[in-house]
């Protein structure tokens, strides 16, 4: 089984906000597997299914961004599987606006996303999908950046990367983190990652 999360906040306020290109990128790939985002009995909204007879999970916390590995413990507590079923994706300051890049595991890079699932889980070795937002801001105007909406004109971008995404969720649910590497290594090469660590060949 397999678990992909994306990363936001929940609510009709910060729809379509920079901080909320993983639910972004999960509803498109919901919408294409024909799935519909449903509320559980935890901190976060859950769609299932299945590909190449392998079961999976899409989830979207309720808990806010830095408080996202509360709801991945939620479904680990009544779901046995290894952080390296677990995909994560969130969006990226560091990364130009719809550039995708993927790590295969290591530290959160100063996002309090992932900052809350590493410490949640008490380790770091779960793949991720990063999502570029651009850092176009002033000093002292992060905060306001990433929950502003995407402009217009980045549609074309959005769009190509949010495709490049569900094809490597995809990839995925398939063949793991190597798949995913594998078909990623076509799109940008060298490296399949972005980690330099020997425990992340």
């Amino acid at each position: 089984m397999k678990l992909i999360v994306g990363i936001g906040n929940p609510g009709r306020k910060y729809e379509f906000t920079r901080h909320n290109a993983g639910f972004i990128i999960l509803d498109r790939f919901a919408e294409k597997s024909g799935l519909c985002f449903k509320p559980s009995k935890f901190q976060f909204y859950q769609a299932g299914g299945e590909l190449n007879s392998t079961p999976f999970f899409l989830m979207k916390p309720t808990t806010y961004v830095n408080n996202s590995g509360e709801a991945i413990i939620d479904f680990t507590s009544t779901h046995s599987m290894e952080p390296q079923d677990i995909l994560v994706i969130h969006d990226d300051l560091n990364l130009p606006i719809g550039k995708v890049k993927i790590k295969r595991s290591g530290a959160s890079g100063g996002h309090n996303g992932i900052e809350s699932i590493i410490y949640h889980l008490e380790e770091d070795n779960f793949p991720r999908i990063r999502f570029g937002i651009g850092n176009n801001f002033g000093k002292g105007e992060m905060a306001d950046y990433v929950l502003d909406k995407f402009e217009e004109k980045d549609s074309e971008l959005l769009n190509t990367g949010a495709d490049l995404c569900i094809n490597l969720i995809e990839k995925f649910i398939f063949s793991g983190y190597k798949g995913m590497a594998d078909y990623f290594s076509l799109f940008s090469l060298p490296p399949k990652d972005d980690n330099t660590s020997p425990k992340n060949e």
